[in-house]
């Protein structure tokens, strides 16, 4: 008999009452040591003072009006957001997979208002994800998230992740735009090599294409700056936004130039629930706090912290684990177990991470995240290696 709730997730055996920082608390009175973040989503912890402030004063004011209204709270994040990063105009709306869906269809509009409707192709990365909606899941091309819906929908075409030539390779009459990860996360904690987010500019430039970030995971604060690219200085003409913009309040967004959102008028996009009062409030608190001095060269001290010590702990057990990668406190370990066996021991050891491609253990603590939390962890993984079966 199926069960009330969809059974469309592998879910584990916890069942969460509440959280504070990067605890969380069970049901059944375990703790846990939260280096997941909600998949990326809590980069400030666990109720965060300020965004409970926030949303609770919205709250009592008002929570929804639809975009028939102008919404304060939507000006301001957007003009936020304009001012810090390369962009001039926002779309706000519910999670990553519409803000990556928007993206594509801005890169096709845009090809379209300036005189070339037969662009429509994008060209995305093997490995790459970008969404669970059919355009998304077609954009990243992936087998396993496919199958059982039909043909994917047409219009796209895949490429080696860090590959130039066969990116530049790939580019055809139709080709409207390429879509990347700065860092792909699921597909295994891979961060872009360097110089490669310059070569798809260049790319892109020399042949009248958009150039389309997705930095729904390893964005907002996630590599030590508000976004993975600006690492690179190499900026995008449309980036796709989400998970830790709200802290745990649904809200997405999808940045664009000027140029690039050309054909962008009344009518052509939209979203009833899109930036309403209350994601607006979580999300101007989240840059309050992100945007505060100091702040990101905190998390770039956790950040090498954490590479240090997860890089000797790998190196001790080299039966169990194979590289380091990622950056920031996005940071994947490659294992010779299976990696989902690891998240098992961890978990029953109080230490939640996860998994993602290529066998890798994944690893994503809040950005407020401590020396002390870090000490706290790898005593757990150290205990879990130690006791690794032979």
């Amino acid at each position: 008999m199926i069960p009330a709730v969809m059974p469309t997730y592998g879910r584990w055996d916890v069942a969460v009452e509440r959280g504070e920082g990067l605890q969380l608390y069970a049901t059944d009175g375990r703790k846990f040591l939260d280096f997941t973040s909600g998949i990326g989503v809590t980069g400030l912890g666990h109720c965060h003072p300020h965004v409970i402030a926030a949303l609770s004063e919205q709250a009592k004011r008002l929570w929804h009006t639809s975009n028939l209204f102008r919404i304060p709270g939507q000006e301001k994040l957007a003009q936020r957001l304009v001012d810090n990063t390369f962009a001039d105009t926002v779309f706000f709306g519910n999670s990553g997979a519409e803000a990556c869906e928007l993206a594509i269809k801005v890169a096709r509009k845009y090809q379209s208002e300036t005189g070339h409707p037969e662009r429509y192709r994008v060209i995305g990365c093997q490995g790459s994800f970008h969404g669970r909606t059919f355009a998304t899941l077609a954009a990243a091309g992936n087998e396993a998230y496919l199958k059982g819906f039909g043909p994917p929908m047409e219009g796209f075409d895949h490429v080696a992740f860090g590959n130039l030539n066969e990116m530049r390779a790939a580019v055809g009459k139709e080709t409207a735009a390429i879509m990347v990860e700065p860092i792909q996360g699921e597909g295994g904690v891979r961060a872009a090599p360097e110089g490669y987010l310059k070569g798809l500019r260049d790319i892109a430039d020399e042949f009248g294409l958009m150039l389309v970030y997705d930095e729904v995971q390893c964005g907002m604060g996630r590599t030590g700056k508000l976004f993975a690219h600006e690492w690179e200085g190499v900026p995008p003409d449309i980036m796709a936004v989400a998970k830790a913009l709200g802290n745990g309040f649904p809200v997405g967004a999808c940045l664009a130039t000027e140029r690039a959102a050309v054909g962008m008028v009344a009518g052509t996009h939209g979203s009833t629930f899109g930036g309403n009062p209350l994601a607006m409030a979580a999300g101007n608190a989240v840059l309050d706090t992100m945007l505060e001095p100091g702040f990101f060269v905190r998390v770039g001290q956790m950040a090498k912290l954490l590479r240090r010590r997860l890089e000797t702990f790998a190196v001790s057990y080299p039966k169990l684990f194979a590289e380091v990668r990622g950056a920031g406190l996005l940071v994947g370990i490659r294992c010779v177990v299976p990696a989902a066996d690891v998240v098992a021991k961890l978990r029953q050891n109080g230490l939640l991470t996860l998994t993602a491609g290529d066998n890798v253990l994944r690893i994503l603590p809040p950005l407020i995240v401590s020396e002390r939390d870090i000490d706290e962890a790898l005593d757990i993984m150290n205990k879990v290696a130690r006791e690794w079966p032979a």
